[in-house]
């Protein structure tokens, strides 16, 4: 077959199949249009699920009679200087429209402020219709009218009307947080209305914004995020370890205002949260980086939702660090929604309650005070009897270094049981200053596990296993990284095969490596060879942790890999070395747990990303009890 020049009606229908997946896709182009055109209000309505109508109605500054032929025309843009690498716009290919009028029936309708009249020019399956006068406001009404009735093999992928209207829900509630001086609203043709009124563009403005997207409860159980380095800048929130969601499409990221879904950033924040989450929890994030858009790349593909940083490592570790500065600078706090899963369960005569959140209390008062669900341990176990006994803290004695570390470890805990620990209840007041702190102080402890504490205004429920567990794996992880993690020296060097560039990248984070154990050096052109080990990690398969490092730095110039292994080990180290189930403890004992916790990042959760305490406002008891 002959080389042949495509019609331009094709040309545009390939370009439709990668810019205009679904509805969606079409409302999320046409509000970009309109938010580029500077408006504050945005109008969408649907039929069919996007399929038989999209509506977006602005009152931007819209289009020129003149100039409307060319917005329809492929690659005509008004966003676009002569640098391509200077975009400051939500679009700048000049392909959505076209693309959408190869399609669909597409009108537009446009009136600018200095005109006196409307135009209104149509494209039906790459057809363009003419010019003609029309009665309209100041802005722009875009209508899409039988979406893919010129391409009806499309229609066979498209789901459900109500998948497809969620999809554009998502779409605009998306856009919306990044532009909280906008009202949106998005009408469908199931009667449903969303409304965001604008809330502007302050930081109460955007927290508001925010919630109205992401639920009333997120501030409250939210950190403020607020970092640059090296010309990026990194603000926004991050929602508490106890409060999590089971998947990652509550984590949004936008890149100069644009909304984007980057791996990178998704890892960032993963990585951050790694040793206070549960594996199967994600955090809830709504964060906003803001560079220089010469150093990012948003011209990836068609749709836009994809970039590339011109220094991924600076991107990642900015995230990273300044997530877990946040999370150790936030002080002890529990979700809101402990408490309200803990007054269902509760409420006489109330039906099982299963929590959407993190903490999935379940049907009755014993269920809700093992919130933390732990399994495995054995819950009658004395401490004495633990070869592996938990770190000072405060009220022991100094115990000889083991396993390499220089520790601080305190004698067992007093073993001999007393009296009644429901009895001490009704001992003498504690101190007024204990009720002040955060956890306030100790009153009983009840199932020979959880630690019953008072404040001025709440009461506080204690996992001690849990809570003493991240005690221990903090306490390990600074003696880890403050100092060289011990090495073991082998016996014969591993000889590791690599291409050139993945052993020319470790040689260059060889002296981070070796402060971490490993110590390796190049061995000629393609290879590595490998002297020394972490001692932690025992007999490990060297060859394949050389690559993981090797990839991982190739993907984010990090050598997170080797740290997370040597965290992980502590982590479990952390939990045979804690504090049983089973153990009764004298109140100053459980006192000086709950002041630990109080100074102790990320006490809030076990290592396994499970709540360590709940805590119940003296107003939620009284509602309980019919007092409110």
């Amino acid at each position: 077959m002959p080389i042949r020049q495509l019609s331009e009606t094709m040309i545009n229908q390939i370009a439709a199949g990668e810019v205009i997946e679904r509805p969606a896709s079409v409302v999320k182009e046409l509000v970009e249009n309109a938010l580029d055109a500077g408006a504050s209000r945005v109008e969408i309505v649907t039929a069919g699920g996007g399929l038989s109508l999209i509506r977006v109605t602005d009152d931007g500054s819209g289009i020129p009679e003149r100039e409307l032929a060319l917005a329809v025309a492929r690659h005509c843009t008004s966003k676009l200087s002569d640098d391509i690498h200077d975009i400051r716009s939500l679009g700048f290919r000049g392909e959505a429209l076209p693309s959408i009028g190869s399609v669909a029936r597409l009108t537009i309708r446009s009136r600018t402020a200095a005109g006196d009249s409307a135009a209104e020019i149509g494209i039906e399956g790459g057809r363009v219709l003419p010019v003609k006068p029309a009665a309209a406001n100041r802005g722009t009404t875009v209508e899409v009218r039988d979406l893919f009735f010129a391409t009806p093999a499309r229609l066979k992928f498209m789901k459900g009307e109500r998948a497809e209207s969620s999809a554009t829900g998502d779409v605009v509630k998306r856009i919306a947080i990044a532009f909280p001086s906008v009202r949106f609203t998005l009408a469908g043709s199931d009667r449903s209305t969303l409304e965001l009124p604008a809330t502007g563009d302050t930081p109460e403005g955007r927290l508001a914004r925010v919630a109205q997207v992401m639920g009333a409860d997120f501030p409250d159980n939210a950190i403020a995020i607020d970092a640059s380095r090296d010309g990026v800048h990194l603000s926004g929130h991050v929602s508490i370890p106890s409060y999590t969601r089971a998947n990652a499409l509550q984590q949004y990221a936008y890149v100069n205002g644009r909304p984007v879904r980057d791996k990178l950033i998704a890892g960032a924040i993963r990585g951050a949260f790694a040793d206070v989450l549960p594996r199967d929890r994600h955090a809830v994030s709504v964060l906003f980086l803001s560079l220089d858009p010469a150093t990012v790349d948003v011209n990836v593909h068609p749709a836009k939702a994809d970039v590339r940083f011109r220094d991924p490592g600076l991107v990642r570790g900015l995230i990273v660090g300044a997530v877990r500065e946040a999370l150790a600078g936030a002080g002890i706090r529990a979700a809101t929604t402990g408490a309200a899963g803990m007054m269902a369960a509760f409420r006489p005569g109330a039906a099982p309650f299963a929590h959407p959140g993190p903490t999935n209390v379940h049907r009755s008062y014993e269920a809700a005070f093992r919130a933390s669900g732990f399994s495995g341990f054995d819950h009658g176990s004395n401490l004495a009897r633990s070869p592996q006994r938990p770190l000072d803290m405060g009220y022991g004695e100094e115990r000889p270094p083991r396993n390499g570390f220089a520790e601080n470890e305190q004698a067992a805990f007093e073993t001999a049981p007393l009296a009644s620990a429901d009895a001490r209840a009704g001992t003498a007041e504690p101190a007024e200053a204990l009720l002040g702190m955060a956890l306030g102080a100790a009153r009983a402890q009840v199932h020979e596990n959880y630690i019953v504490a008072q404040t001025r205004d709440s009461l506080v429920i204690v996992d001690q296993h849990a809570a003493h567990e991240r005690l221990v794996y903090e306490a390990l992880k600074n003696a880890l990284h403050s100092r060289a993690v011990p090495s073991q020296m082998l016996l014969l060097p591993e000889i590791v095969d690599l291409p050139e560039e993945d052993a020319e990248r470790l040689a260059m984070h060889s002296e981070t490596l070796a402060r971490f154990g490993l110590a390796l050096e190049r061995f000629g052109p393609g290879a590595v060879a490998v002297r020394e080990t972490p001692s932690m990690l025992g007999e490990t398969n060297v060859q394949q942790l050389v690559r993981d490092l090797a990839d991982e730095i190739a993907d984010n110039d990090t050598v997170e890999t080797l740290k997370g292994r040597l965290d992980k080990i502590a982590a479990t180290m952390a939990c045979h070395g804690s504090v049983r189930s089973g153990r009764l403890l004298k109140a100053e004992e459980m006192n000086a747990l709950l002041r630990q916790m109080e100074v102790t990042p990320g006490s809030g959760t076990c290592n396994h990303g499970r709540p360590t305490y709940i805590e119940l406002k003296l107003a939620d008891i009284e509602r309980l009890f019919g007092r409110r």
